[in-house]
């Protein structure tokens, strides 16, 4: 096999028929590619681009490809030097450039109604997502089935774990943040009524306004956006991992085995968490109300039965069971729709917690509607 050659180009600027380039050696890739012979050649022919009055000598040129003559042809401006010597073995590769010519720009289509579009597009993956919500409901009423005819084979354990993380775990930002609303609400609510003279309704106000709606609220936020988006990452960092197959390789049901536990944790931890919020929120609206208005412990704790009937405790235990519930269904609707890829992994826990934040609000105005009439004197 010959040895290559090293391209090389000469600029002679003293010719007699006018400045003329010679370009001698071997110009195919692999001698283009030794050293530093592609990045000399590519200056040297950038600082000949444009100048069309020169003649370009190739005869003396060995071998070439298709590389080689893309390189001549770029700095020629895509078509022929009014003056080109050129031998007939090399003509095949400029003729071939010559047929193909300029790539035609491929004029860019009008999105019309573009605003309708995605609209479209808007209300196709709402229902897509509602269809996949349903199922995913469906599956867990049969799980649910299945568990209660044979509780001893049931996933206990797997419930327990998700007790504790979703909700021993949470009692302390849970009572933080109740405890700082109870002293917020408490603070604000005494100055208007000191106002008006209305002191002792501070009670009223608190009692209902915490055990009937805040309570239940915030823990639900708070859980949808430290457990819901946990419970979104856990099943999408096992669809990226394929454990999620692996499962049903060995004939494991991803509902009996992932998603029902969740399901019944979350419905017995948030109903023990709201109760919890409440407490933390009361506990600081009460020594609220003492620094402001002055009202003992004993008092409040005297005055709130009566406040606050019977049925506030049952709606916000009532809500606490169906907000978690719907938090933990949304939480592995997305989760299992999760692709195998980092991507999907982040929006879609992102997703889950906007989502399940957003019905557990619509859940609490459709509670307000429908219970209007219930816990009033």
């Amino acid at each position: 096999m010959p040895i290559a050659q090293e391209p090389t180009l000469t600029f002679n600027s003293g010719a007699a028929a006018g400045p003329s380039v010679t370009a001698v050696g071997t110009w195919q890739v692999h001698a283009l590619a030794q050293g530093e012979a592609m990045k000399a050649i590519s200056a040297k022919l950038k600082s000949l681009k444009g100048k069309s009055d020169l003649a370009w000598d190739l005869s003396e040129v060995d071998s070439m490809d298709h590389i080689g003559a893309q390189l001549f042809w770029n700095a020629w401006g895509k078509k022929r030097p009014k003056s080109l010597t050129l031998s007939p073995r090399l003509e095949e590769f400029f003729r071939r450039l010559e047929q193909v010519g300029p790539l035609a720009m491929q004029p860019q289509r009008k999105q019309r109604l573009n605003s309708v579009m995605m609209l479209g597009f808007g209300v196709m993956t709402f229902f897509e997502h509602l269809q996949g919500f349903i199922t995913l409901l469906g599956q867990v009423t049969l799980d649910g089935v299945r568990f209660l005819r044979k509780p001893m084979r049931g996933p206990w354990r797997e419930i327990s774990a998700n007790i504790f993380h979703a909700g021993f775990q949470a009692l302390g930002i849970t009572a933080l943040v109740g405890f700082l609303i109870g002293v917020v609400l408490s603070y604000l609510s005494a100055q208007q009524l000191r106002a008006f003279g209305g002191d002792v309704f501070l009670v009223n106000l608190l009692g209902m306004s915490v055990i009937r709606e805040l309570g239940p609220l915030l823990a639900a936020i708070l859980v949808a956006g430290r457990s819901g988006s946990a419970i979104t990452a856990q099943l999408g960092v096992m669809r990226v991992t394929e454990e999620l197959d692996a499962m049903l390789v060995m004939g494991i049901s991803h509902g009996f085995r992932l998603v029902l536990p969740k399901v019944v944790a979350l419905a017995i931890s948030m109903p023990l968490l709201v109760i919890w919020t409440d407490t933390m929120a009361l506990i600081g609206g009460m020594a609220s109300a003492l620094v402001e208005l002055n009202l003992s412990p004993q008092y409040f704790l005297l005055k709130l039965p009566d406040a606050v009937p019977l049925a506030n405790y049952m709606i916000g235990l009532l809500k606490g069971a169906v907000f978690g519930v719907l938090i933990a269904l949304l939480s592995c609707h997305f989760g299992l729709r999760i692709k195998p890829n980092t991507e999907s992994l982040g929006r879609g826990t992102t997703t889950s917690v906007v989502t399940a934040i957003t019905v557990v609000i619509l859940a609490d105005a459709v509670f307000a509607i429908v219970f209007s009439g219930v816990g009033f004197r």
